[in-house]
């Protein structure tokens, strides 16, 4: 039932700084409820793109769309797939069927029974929902069928052995029937049955909630009451947690000593967080073959490491980190950063210094990696000018990941709890994080259902699945560059920060008056 990840290297492994400050979070001590006194957490970390887990666009929402949905299945802090909704699950002798057995009594917020056919209904919803983000992923569900109150199959038109991983994020996360009929509510008010259940929702400010006492481990949860917020500036996270007006916040590795100092606990945990220059096939001068293998050899992914992540990163080559399963050493060996051969191949291709004209859009707050790259594209020659997205706002949605107009794009991947569904979103002819949609050539796609044929518990797993990130890496434009790792800022009084490799979860998390 489950199936380790391999070997993550030290994944999860918190390394808390902690300090003597004497301030500390807002709530009681104890377990959520306990003696009469209500525990409060105030978290920034931004608000998802939609609380509808089949309308959500990012992998990144599965850390807030958790709140208020369980999924499935459950990732723990080595990569296994542990019991989340579903108690077990089942393959057939063909590996086309997946049975999984849901845990009695289960029922979402609004009351309503999470049975078989309410999962069976999220699924078909995922195929059919006109603004669904799961389709790609759910492209071999050929059927599900509700074969009793608590057991549900999931049938498929293809072998594909990654279903539990898959469905212990968004794709897994089920919200309640009854408030799917009306998704437009469902995208601002989500009905599920996660840890926690929404009270209040003010778009592009915050979200609060309360602890859901029916959640399947409610006995985990040590939080009355959870405030979400949208991500601070970087110049702003310590200032807010020291004094009280935040919690818990991501801290830019870049006010590390800044933190310490203030005397506030800073935790760093291993992420699958890989950054990137996404290029886009489709947009002069990218569609010309001989710059993109000039930008093979341009960035110097060293500099990123330490002037983003304070050295904390790793430079890397792909979309996953070294160490994980996934993680093909032989893709490293590919490229290596030399300016002088970019140089030698744009004027080989006839074009003179300054020719080359290419706009960098980033996040507002990325600066930094925006202007590292406008450098290092000038350094072969390149010249380059930056438009920033604000915080907090659709435009990168919007402009990135549907119309997909940039020409250059400083993104990221959080990773995915199933490898294959990660290369769907960084690689697939529909995936999220492919700027050079719908381009994925025939190689990798072949690649990737091979993946999807091997059973995770086979010897031969981790070469197929290498080969595909391979494949997935050769044929497309875009280059990834550095590792990000977690790092937390919070306040002595909250302790047991649970920072998994794909998400954050608050099972466990304590605040101590």
């Amino acid at each position: 039932m489950t199936r380790s990840w391999r070997t993550f290297a030290a994944a999860a492994l918190a390394v808390t700084l902690t300090a003597s400050m004497a301030a500390c979070a807002s709530g009681a001590s104890g377990d959520a409820g306990s003696a009469g006194h209500q525990t409060v957490l105030r978290w920034s970390m931004g608000l998802p793109t939609s609380w509808d887990p089949v309308a959500s666009r990012t992998g990144f929402d599965i850390n807030t769309i958790s709140l208020a949905y369980a999924s499935l299945t459950q990732l723990d802090a080595k990569g296994d797939v542990t019991p989340g909704l579903a108690k077990s699950w089942k393959y057939d002798a063909t590996g086309k069927a997946i049975t999984f057995t849901l845990r009695e009594g289960l029922k979402f917020s609004d009351g309503t029974p999470l049975d078989a056919e309410a999962v069976k209904a999220h699924f078909e919803r995922g195929k059919t929902q006109a603004d669904s983000h799961l389709r790609d992923q759910l492209a071999d569900l050929a059927g599900v069928t509700a074969d009793s109150s608590t057991q549900v199959t999931l049938h498929l038109s293809e072998v594909d052995y990654q279903i539990p991983y898959l469905v212990a994020g968004r794709t897994g996360a089920i919200a309640s029937p009854a408030a799917a009929e009306d998704p437009a509510k469902l995208a601002i008010d989500p009905v599920g049955a996660g840890p926690f259940v929404l009270t209040e929702f003010v778009p592009e400010s915050h979200a609060t909630f309360v602890k859901n006492k029916d959640y399947w481990d409610a006995k985990d949860i040590h939080i009355d009451k959870l405030e979400l917020s949208t991500a601070l500036d970087a110049a702003t996270v310590v200032s807010a947690v020291q004094s009280g007006s935040v919690d818990v916040a991501r801290l830019p590795a870049t006010q590390l000593d800044q933190a310490k100092a203030a005397g506030l606990n800073v935790t760093i945990a291993d992420t699958l967080a890989v950054n990137d220059a996404s290029l886009n096939l489709n947009k002069a001068p990218l569609n010309d073959p001989a710059v993109i293998e000039a930008l093979r050899y341009t960035f110097d992914r060293k500099a990123f490491v330490d002037a983003i992540t304070a050295g904390k990163g790793t430079a890397v080559h792909q979309p996953f980190p070294k160490g994980y399963i996934a993680y093909n050493p032989e893709v490293e060996k590919l490229w290596s950063y030399d300016p002088a051969k970019a140089r030698q191949i744009l004027s080989d291709a006839g074009y003179k210094d300054g020719q080359l004209s290419i706009e960098i859009t980033a996040h507002a707050g990325g600066e930094l990696d925006a202007q590292l790259t406008q450098s290092q594209l000038k350094a072969v020659g390149i010249d380059s000018t930056i438009r920033l997205v604000p915080a907090g706002s659709t435009t990168w949605q919007d402009d990135v990941y549907v119309a997909k107009s940039p020409q250059l794009a400083l993104d990221g991947t959080i990773g995915r709890e199933s490898p294959v569904a990660n290369l769907l979103a960084t690689y697939g002819p529909a995936g999220i994080m492919n700027l050079s949609g719908p381009h994925s050539s025939p190689e990798f796609q072949k690649a990737l259902d091979a993946v999807r044929a091997t059973p995770i518990d086979s010897p031969d797993y981790p070469t197929v699945l290498r080969a595909a990130v391979r494949a997935g890496v050769e044929q497309s434009p875009t280059n990834y560059l550095y590792t990000s790792p977690w790092i937390f800022i919070s306040a002595p009084a909250v302790s047991d920060l649970n920072l998994l490799p794909s998400q954050v979860r608050w099972e466990g998390v304590r605040v101590d008056g």
